[in-house]
Protein backbone atom coordinates (compact mmCIF):
# COMPACT_ATOMS: atom_id res chain seq x y z
CA UNK A 1 0.00 0.00 0.00
CA UNK A 2 2.93 2.08 0.26
CA UNK A 3 6.24 3.12 1.46
CA UNK A 4 6.82 3.67 5.02
CA UNK A 5 8.76 7.12 4.50
CA UNK A 6 9.84 7.78 1.12
CA UNK A 7 11.74 10.59 2.58
CA UNK A 8 15.02 10.51 4.17
CA UNK A 9 14.02 12.87 7.29
CA UNK A 10 11.49 11.54 10.17
CA UNK A 11 8.27 13.25 10.12
CA UNK A 12 6.87 15.29 12.96
CA UNK A 13 3.21 14.38 12.62
CA UNK A 14 0.30 16.25 14.84
CA UNK A 15 -2.95 13.54 14.90
CA UNK A 16 -6.00 15.29 16.53
CA UNK A 17 -10.23 14.39 16.37
CA UNK A 18 -12.76 15.18 18.70
CA UNK A 19 -13.19 12.38 20.55
CA UNK A 20 -12.52 10.82 23.94
CA UNK A 21 -9.31 8.86 24.41
CA UNK A 22 -10.05 5.71 24.67
CA UNK A 23 -8.54 2.66 22.32
CA UNK A 24 -12.04 0.56 22.37
CA UNK A 25 -13.62 2.12 19.28
CA UNK A 26 -13.81 4.67 16.57
CA UNK A 27 -11.54 7.46 15.53
CA UNK A 28 -8.91 7.47 18.82
CA UNK A 29 -8.68 3.64 18.26
CA UNK A 30 -7.76 4.64 14.96
CA UNK A 31 -5.71 7.38 15.92
CA UNK A 32 -3.31 4.99 18.28
CA UNK A 33 -2.64 2.38 16.22
CA UNK A 34 -1.31 4.41 13.18
CA UNK A 35 0.53 6.63 16.31
CA UNK A 36 2.34 3.76 17.40
CA UNK A 37 3.40 2.07 14.15
CA UNK A 38 4.88 5.75 13.14
CA UNK A 39 6.73 5.81 16.41
CA UNK A 40 8.18 2.29 15.63
CA UNK A 41 9.40 3.89 12.18
CA UNK A 42 10.59 6.15 13.91
CA UNK A 43 8.95 9.37 13.04
CA UNK A 44 7.54 11.81 16.49
CA UNK A 45 3.40 11.76 17.19
CA UNK A 46 1.68 13.77 18.93
CA UNK A 47 -2.23 12.98 19.59
CA UNK A 48 -4.70 15.67 20.64
CA UNK A 49 -8.09 14.23 22.01
CA UNK A 50 -11.04 16.00 23.19
CA UNK A 51 -9.79 16.17 27.13
CA UNK A 52 -6.30 17.31 26.05
CA UNK A 53 -7.91 20.99 25.03
CA UNK A 54 -10.77 20.92 27.47
CA UNK A 55 -12.13 21.60 29.99
CA UNK A 56 -15.66 22.45 28.11
CA UNK A 57 -17.37 23.51 31.29
CA UNK A 58 -20.14 26.32 30.26
CA UNK A 59 -20.21 24.90 26.77
CA UNK A 60 -23.28 22.84 25.67
CA UNK A 61 -23.24 20.06 24.47
CA UNK A 62 -23.86 20.85 20.82
CA UNK A 63 -21.33 23.50 20.64
CA UNK A 64 -18.47 21.09 21.76
CA UNK A 65 -17.17 20.23 18.47
CA UNK A 66 -17.08 23.82 17.49
CA UNK A 67 -15.20 24.41 20.57
CA UNK A 68 -12.63 21.78 19.99
CA UNK A 69 -12.43 22.69 16.43
CA UNK A 70 -11.39 26.21 17.26
CA UNK A 71 -9.19 25.16 20.24
CA UNK A 72 -7.53 22.84 17.73
CA UNK A 73 -7.15 25.69 15.27
CA UNK A 74 -5.46 28.07 18.26
CA UNK A 75 -2.66 24.88 19.17
CA UNK A 76 -1.78 24.55 15.50
CA UNK A 77 -1.43 28.09 15.32
CA UNK A 78 0.63 28.94 17.92
CA UNK A 79 2.39 25.33 17.57
CA UNK A 80 2.06 25.19 13.80
CA UNK A 81 6.52 25.30 13.71
CA UNK A 82 6.88 22.21 15.40
CA UNK A 83 5.00 19.71 13.22
CA UNK A 84 6.13 18.47 9.33
CA UNK A 85 2.35 18.00 8.94
CA UNK A 86 -0.89 17.68 10.43
CA UNK A 87 -3.29 15.51 10.10
CA UNK A 88 -6.59 16.41 11.66
CA UNK A 89 -10.23 14.31 11.38
CA UNK A 90 -13.11 15.65 10.38
CA UNK A 91 -14.76 17.72 10.84
CA UNK A 92 -12.56 19.15 13.59
CA UNK A 93 -10.31 21.12 11.23
CA UNK A 94 -12.95 23.18 9.96
CA UNK A 95 -11.00 26.06 12.20
CA UNK A 96 -7.34 25.36 11.04
CA UNK A 97 -8.74 25.40 7.43
CA UNK A 98 -10.26 28.84 7.67
CA UNK A 99 -7.55 30.02 9.59
CA UNK A 100 -5.19 29.10 6.50
CA UNK A 101 -7.76 30.42 4.08
CA UNK A 102 -8.10 34.10 5.52
CA UNK A 103 -5.01 34.43 6.83
CA UNK A 104 -1.34 34.91 5.37
CA UNK A 105 0.34 31.64 7.58
CA UNK A 106 3.20 30.78 5.44
CA UNK A 107 4.59 28.88 8.35
CA UNK A 108 1.73 26.52 8.89
CA UNK A 109 2.18 23.60 8.25
CA UNK A 110 0.59 21.11 5.79
CA UNK A 111 -3.00 19.60 6.49
CA UNK A 112 -3.68 16.31 5.91
CA UNK A 113 -8.03 15.67 6.38
CA UNK A 114 -9.06 12.05 7.62
CA UNK A 115 -12.75 11.15 6.71
CA UNK A 116 -14.44 8.13 7.63
CA UNK A 117 -17.43 8.51 6.08
CA UNK A 118 -19.46 10.49 3.83
CA UNK A 119 -21.74 12.97 5.63
CA UNK A 120 -24.37 12.58 2.65
CA UNK A 121 -24.46 8.74 3.25
CA UNK A 122 -25.97 9.73 6.83
CA UNK A 123 -28.07 12.56 5.49
CA UNK A 124 -29.72 10.42 2.77
CA UNK A 125 -30.03 7.58 5.42
CA UNK A 126 -31.18 9.59 8.32
CA UNK A 127 -33.92 11.29 6.15
CA UNK A 128 -35.20 8.20 5.40
CA UNK A 129 -35.59 7.09 8.59
CA UNK A 130 -37.04 9.84 10.07
CA UNK A 131 -40.25 9.34 7.39
CA UNK A 132 -40.56 5.92 9.10
CA UNK A 133 -40.61 7.43 12.65
CA UNK A 134 -37.39 5.96 13.48
CA UNK A 135 -35.02 9.59 13.70
CA UNK A 136 -37.32 11.68 15.63
CA UNK A 137 -34.55 13.79 15.89
CA UNK A 138 -33.58 13.65 12.12
CA UNK A 139 -37.08 16.04 11.29
CA UNK A 140 -36.99 19.35 9.49
CA UNK A 141 -35.47 21.20 12.32
CA UNK A 142 -32.81 18.98 13.43
CA UNK A 143 -32.07 18.92 9.70
CA UNK A 144 -31.79 22.49 9.42
CA UNK A 145 -29.44 22.48 11.95
CA UNK A 146 -27.71 19.90 10.62
CA UNK A 147 -27.09 21.31 7.37
CA UNK A 148 -26.21 25.14 9.17
CA UNK A 149 -24.03 23.36 11.68
CA UNK A 150 -22.46 20.42 10.86
CA UNK A 151 -22.35 20.22 7.69
CA UNK A 152 -21.01 23.52 6.94
CA UNK A 153 -18.28 22.35 9.69
CA UNK A 154 -17.88 19.78 7.31
CA UNK A 155 -17.30 21.12 3.89
CA UNK A 156 -14.61 23.92 5.24
CA UNK A 157 -12.48 21.18 6.45
CA UNK A 158 -12.59 18.81 3.62
CA UNK A 159 -12.24 22.17 1.61
CA UNK A 160 -9.18 23.48 2.86
CA UNK A 161 -7.17 20.41 2.96
CA UNK A 162 -4.06 20.18 0.99
CA UNK A 163 -4.64 16.11 1.33
CA UNK A 164 -7.73 14.11 2.41
CA UNK A 165 -7.18 10.16 3.54
CA UNK A 166 -10.96 8.60 3.76
CA UNK A 167 -11.84 4.88 4.62
CA UNK A 168 -13.88 4.21 2.27
CA UNK A 169 -14.52 4.19 -1.54
CA UNK A 170 -17.57 6.17 -1.64
CA UNK A 171 -15.96 8.54 0.59
CA UNK A 172 -13.48 9.20 -2.37
CA UNK A 173 -15.71 9.62 -4.58
CA UNK A 174 -17.72 12.09 -2.40
CA UNK A 175 -15.15 14.29 -2.31
CA UNK A 176 -14.32 14.70 -5.49
CA UNK A 177 -17.94 14.56 -6.62
CA UNK A 178 -19.77 16.49 -4.19
CA UNK A 179 -16.43 18.97 -2.83
CA UNK A 180 -14.50 19.27 -6.15
CA UNK A 181 -11.41 18.08 -4.62
CA UNK A 182 -9.52 16.84 -7.23
CA UNK A 183 -8.38 12.99 -7.70
CA UNK A 184 -5.03 12.95 -6.62
CA UNK A 185 -5.86 15.07 -3.27
CA UNK A 186 -7.98 12.05 -2.49
CA UNK A 187 -6.39 8.89 -0.85
CA UNK A 188 -8.73 6.07 -0.32
CA UNK A 189 -6.66 3.83 2.76
CA UNK A 190 -8.84 1.55 4.75
CA UNK A 191 -8.46 0.72 8.17
CA UNK A 192 -7.13 -1.74 9.62
CA UNK A 193 -7.29 -5.14 12.52
CA UNK A 194 -5.13 -5.78 14.86
CA UNK A 195 -3.16 -9.19 15.07
CA UNK A 196 -4.73 -10.18 18.25
CA UNK A 197 -8.27 -10.90 16.42
CA UNK A 198 -6.85 -13.84 14.32
CA UNK A 199 -8.03 -15.92 16.68
CA UNK A 200 -8.10 -19.87 15.38
CA UNK A 201 -11.87 -20.78 15.74
CA UNK A 202 -12.20 -24.81 16.40
CA UNK A 203 -15.88 -24.54 15.79
CA UNK A 204 -18.77 -22.86 13.72
CA UNK A 205 -20.69 -23.27 16.74
CA UNK A 206 -24.50 -24.10 15.72
CA UNK A 207 -25.61 -20.78 14.77
CA UNK A 208 -27.41 -19.47 17.70
CA UNK A 209 -25.47 -16.90 18.60
CA UNK A 210 -25.34 -13.51 17.69
CA UNK A 211 -23.63 -10.92 17.81
CA UNK A 212 -23.36 -6.76 17.36
CA UNK A 213 -20.85 -4.65 17.95
CA UNK A 214 -21.25 -0.81 18.26
CA UNK A 215 -22.72 1.83 19.90
CA UNK A 216 -26.70 2.10 20.06
CA UNK A 217 -27.23 4.51 17.71
CA UNK A 218 -30.31 4.47 15.01
CA UNK A 219 -27.42 4.93 12.27
CA UNK A 220 -26.09 1.08 13.33
CA UNK A 221 -29.28 0.12 12.15
CA UNK A 222 -30.10 -1.40 15.32
CA UNK A 223 -34.04 -1.64 15.08
CA UNK A 224 -33.36 -3.61 12.13
CA UNK A 225 -31.14 -5.90 14.53
CA UNK A 226 -34.12 -5.90 16.53
CA UNK A 227 -36.78 -6.85 14.75
CA UNK A 228 -34.80 -9.67 13.11
CA UNK A 229 -33.82 -10.98 16.53
CA UNK A 230 -37.17 -10.66 17.82
CA UNK A 231 -38.50 -12.80 14.71
CA UNK A 232 -35.97 -15.15 14.53
CA UNK A 233 -36.36 -15.94 18.29
CA UNK A 234 -39.52 -17.30 17.75
CA UNK A 235 -38.60 -20.13 15.39
CA UNK A 236 -34.95 -20.67 17.00
CA UNK A 237 -35.35 -21.44 20.73
CA UNK A 238 -31.70 -21.41 21.42
CA UNK A 239 -30.64 -18.31 19.43
CA UNK A 240 -29.09 -15.53 21.70
CA UNK A 241 -28.07 -12.16 21.22
CA UNK A 242 -24.94 -10.56 22.40
CA UNK A 243 -24.84 -6.63 22.24
CA UNK A 244 -21.43 -5.68 22.95
CA UNK A 245 -19.51 -1.96 23.32
CA UNK A 246 -23.16 0.19 23.23
CA UNK A 247 -21.98 2.57 25.24
CA UNK A 248 -25.43 3.11 26.80
CA UNK A 249 -27.11 1.49 29.74
CA UNK A 250 -27.91 -2.23 29.93
CA UNK A 251 -31.46 -1.26 31.24
CA UNK A 252 -31.80 1.36 28.00
CA UNK A 253 -30.94 -1.59 25.61
CA UNK A 254 -33.08 -4.28 27.12
CA UNK A 255 -35.95 -1.78 26.99
CA UNK A 256 -36.03 -2.07 23.00
CA UNK A 257 -36.86 -6.27 23.15
CA UNK A 258 -39.55 -7.79 24.52
CA UNK A 259 -39.58 -9.04 28.38
CA UNK A 260 -39.81 -12.57 27.58
CA UNK A 261 -36.61 -12.36 25.28
CA UNK A 262 -34.78 -11.04 28.32
CA UNK A 263 -32.67 -14.39 29.19
CA UNK A 264 -31.51 -14.83 25.80
CA UNK A 265 -30.01 -10.95 25.39
CA UNK A 266 -26.66 -10.30 26.54
CA UNK A 267 -25.88 -6.57 26.79
CA UNK A 268 -22.22 -5.28 27.97
CA UNK A 269 -21.95 -1.74 27.64
CA UNK A 270 -18.23 -1.34 27.44
CA UNK A 271 -15.74 -4.31 26.88
CA UNK A 272 -11.90 -3.48 26.94
CA UNK A 273 -10.18 -3.78 23.77
CA UNK A 274 -8.20 -6.84 25.23
CA UNK A 275 -11.16 -8.75 25.88
CA UNK A 276 -12.43 -8.02 22.56
CA UNK A 277 -10.92 -11.38 20.64
CA UNK A 278 -12.54 -13.57 23.12
CA UNK A 279 -15.96 -11.99 22.71
CA UNK A 280 -15.53 -12.53 18.72
CA UNK A 281 -14.83 -16.51 19.41
CA UNK A 282 -17.34 -17.38 21.42
CA UNK A 283 -19.80 -16.04 18.97
CA UNK A 284 -20.91 -18.03 15.75
CA UNK A 285 -22.40 -14.96 13.37
CA UNK A 286 -21.66 -11.15 13.52
CA UNK A 287 -25.07 -9.67 12.70
CA UNK A 288 -23.99 -5.51 11.38
CA UNK A 289 -26.82 -3.83 9.85
CA UNK A 290 -25.28 -0.37 10.37
CA UNK A 291 -27.03 2.10 7.82
CA UNK A 292 -23.65 4.58 7.67
CA UNK A 293 -19.88 3.58 8.31
CA UNK A 294 -16.85 5.01 7.46
CA UNK A 295 -14.80 1.56 7.51
CA UNK A 296 -15.73 -0.60 10.76
CA UNK A 297 -12.91 -2.12 12.98
CA UNK A 298 -15.82 -4.08 14.53
CA UNK A 299 -16.62 -5.86 11.38
CA UNK A 300 -12.90 -6.01 10.26
CA UNK A 301 -12.17 -7.98 13.71
CA UNK A 302 -15.04 -10.36 13.18
CA UNK A 303 -14.08 -11.17 9.92
CA UNK A 304 -10.24 -11.58 11.48
CA UNK A 305 -11.70 -14.06 13.85
CA UNK A 306 -13.44 -16.18 11.18
CA UNK A 307 -16.71 -14.79 11.80
CA UNK A 308 -19.80 -15.34 9.31
CA UNK A 309 -20.67 -12.33 8.79
CA UNK A 310 -24.04 -10.39 7.69
CA UNK A 311 -23.81 -6.62 7.09
CA UNK A 312 -25.18 -3.92 5.00
CA UNK A 313 -24.42 -3.14 1.38
CA UNK A 314 -23.38 0.30 1.70
CA UNK A 315 -20.20 2.61 2.77
CA UNK A 316 -16.93 0.68 4.04
CA UNK A 317 -18.90 -2.95 4.79
CA UNK A 318 -19.56 -3.34 0.77
CA UNK A 319 -15.39 -2.33 0.19
CA UNK A 320 -14.52 -5.34 2.45
CA UNK A 321 -17.47 -7.99 1.67
CA UNK A 322 -17.82 -9.78 -1.04
CA UNK A 323 -22.10 -11.01 -1.21
CA UNK A 324 -21.41 -15.28 -0.95
CA UNK A 325 -18.35 -15.43 -0.62
CA UNK A 326 -16.59 -13.98 2.53
CA UNK A 327 -19.74 -12.98 3.69
CA UNK A 328 -23.57 -12.04 3.13
CA UNK A 329 -24.82 -8.11 2.25
CA UNK A 330 -28.20 -7.19 2.09
CA UNK A 331 -29.48 -3.73 1.31
CA UNK A 332 -29.98 -1.37 4.00
CA UNK A 333 -32.60 -0.65 5.63
CA UNK A 334 -34.57 -3.59 4.47
CA UNK A 335 -35.84 -6.43 7.34
CA UNK A 336 -36.90 -8.94 5.34
CA UNK A 337 -33.68 -9.10 3.32
CA UNK A 338 -31.75 -8.94 6.72
CA UNK A 339 -33.82 -11.68 8.38
CA UNK A 340 -33.99 -14.08 5.34
CA UNK A 341 -29.58 -13.67 5.34
CA UNK A 342 -29.70 -14.51 9.21
CA UNK A 343 -31.78 -17.61 8.20
CA UNK A 344 -29.63 -18.89 5.90
CA UNK A 345 -26.63 -18.49 7.78
CA UNK A 346 -27.88 -19.86 10.99
CA UNK A 347 -29.22 -23.23 8.92
CA UNK A 348 -25.79 -23.71 7.12
CA UNK A 349 -22.56 -24.75 9.34
CA UNK A 350 -20.98 -25.63 6.31
CA UNK A 351 -21.80 -22.03 4.99
CA UNK A 352 -20.36 -20.57 8.06
CA UNK A 353 -17.32 -22.56 7.89
CA UNK A 354 -17.05 -21.11 4.49
CA UNK A 355 -17.86 -17.48 4.99
CA UNK A 356 -16.01 -17.27 8.29
CA UNK A 357 -12.28 -18.69 6.43
CA UNK A 358 -12.72 -16.76 3.42
CA UNK A 359 -13.54 -13.48 5.83
CA UNK A 360 -10.03 -14.52 7.92
CA UNK A 361 -8.21 -14.49 5.05
CA UNK A 362 -9.59 -10.81 3.32
CA UNK A 363 -8.86 -9.46 7.09
CA UNK A 364 -5.19 -10.50 6.54
CA UNK A 365 -5.19 -7.99 3.84
CA UNK A 366 -6.03 -5.13 6.24
CA UNK A 367 -2.85 -5.33 8.91
CA UNK A 368 -2.20 -2.07 10.70
CA UNK A 369 1.56 -2.85 9.63
CA UNK A 370 0.24 -2.48 6.14
CA UNK A 371 -2.46 0.15 6.84
CA UNK A 372 0.26 2.59 8.09
CA UNK A 373 2.52 2.33 5.66
CA UNK A 374 -0.05 3.23 2.86
CA UNK A 375 -1.54 6.04 5.02
CA UNK A 376 2.36 7.46 6.41
CA UNK A 377 2.81 7.63 2.39
CA UNK A 378 0.64 10.20 2.21
CA UNK A 379 1.75 12.22 5.20
CA UNK A 380 4.69 12.33 3.79
CA UNK A 381 4.00 13.29 0.74
CA UNK A 382 2.21 16.35 2.10
CA UNK A 383 5.10 17.20 3.97
CA UNK A 384 6.93 16.71 0.98
CA UNK A 385 5.03 19.74 -0.30
CA UNK A 386 6.09 21.89 1.86
CA UNK A 387 9.54 21.35 1.43
CA UNK A 388 12.44 21.06 3.85
CA UNK A 389 10.94 19.68 7.36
Amino acid sequence: MGQENSSDEALRILMAAGVPRRREAGAAAIIYQLADRCRRWGHQVDCLFLEDLGPYDGVPARFTDAAYGFRLARYVRQNGANYSVVNLHAPWGFAHAMTRRFSSLGSAPPYVLTLQGAEERYVHAMRREAKKGRAPYFRWKNRLWHRAYHMQMYNRAIRGADYAIVANREAAASLQLAHGLDAERVWFVPNGVDESFFVPRTSTGDGSRLLFVGTWLDRKGIYYLRDAFVRLAAARPHLRLTIAGCLVAEPEVRSWFPEALADRLSVRPFVPVGEMPRVYAEHDIFAFPSLMEGMPLSLLEAMASGMAVVTTDTCGMSDLVEDGYNGLLVKPACLEALLEALERVAGDAGLRARLGGRACETARRYGWDEVGRAYLAVLDRAARKRGPH
